[in-house]
Order: structure tokens, then C-alpha cells, then sequence
């Protein structure tokens, strides 16, 4: 499995940014997909993640009600959706799959066995 992410950028507080993470390859494998980020001087946190077949969502309580997370049901891609951002939201924000039949926990990186490169997200006062 291969992860694509894309759509990160500079962007005001305030403003909206959607991020899309395509996957390819053996995608028939994955059960679900999430979205971390990574802060400089922080440690990775989990932000939001959907099963590509039921579409059920997870969110960390700190973005739940700013940030959405979907799935195209056409093709195997995961939006975020990111309203009201805030300087503190600056990070590189790597999209992950966690494969059928694995270890599953939504909320830990441990729980995904695929990763993409990152993308950017800056976030100006």
C-alpha cells in the first residue's frame, strides 16, 4: 500500500484547508485510514480516522467539531476537512492505513501499518 498526501499549505487563522491522502496499491487490504500530525518539538498525536467501508468516524476529543474526516466511497481517498485554524495547528500532518486482520487501535500509531510522506500545514497569526 502506497499513501499519497496532499493539499497542505500556509494559510491564515482562521481559514479552511482540506487534506486528501489517495492510496493505491493492494487497497483492497486496508480497513481503515487516519490522519496524524506532527508538531516540531512534539511527539506525533492522532487527529481523525474513518473506515473505508462503514465510513465510521474518530476524532480526538481536541478536534472533534473543527475537523472532519471523510472517505470517497468511489476511490480509496480520505479527506480532512480543517475549519477555524489556528497557529497552534501548524504541523506536518502524515495520513496512515491500518490493514485488515492487524492490531487495531484508531487512536495509536501502533494501530496503522502504512504511512505517507506528510504534508505541510502553516498556520499564520
Amino acid at each position: 500500500v502506497q499513501l499519497q498526501a496532499s493539499g497542505g499549505g500556509l494559510v491564515q487563522a482562521g481559514d479552511s484547508l482540506r487534506l486528501s491522502c489517495s492510496a493505491s496499491r493492494h487497497t483492497s487490504s486496508i480497513y481503515a485510514m487516519g490522519w496524524f500530525r506532527q508538531s516540531p518539538g512534539k511527539e506525533r498525536e492522532f487527529v481523525a480516522a474513518v473506515t473505508l467501508s462503514g465510513g465510521n468516524t474518530y476524532y480526538a476529543d481536541s478536534f472533534k467539531g473543527r475537523f472532519t474526516i471523510s472517505r470517497d466511497t468511489a476511490k480509496v481517498v480520505v479527506h480532512l476537512l480543517m475549519n477555524s485554524l489556528k497557529p497552534e495547528d501548524t504541523a506536518v500532518y502524515y495520513c496512515a492505513a491500518d490493514r485488515m486482520f492487524s492490531y487495531r487501535d484508531f487512536y495509536s500509531e501502533r494501530g496503522y501499518d502504512y504511512w505517507g510522506q506528510g504534508t505541510q500545514v502553516t498556520v499564520s497569526s
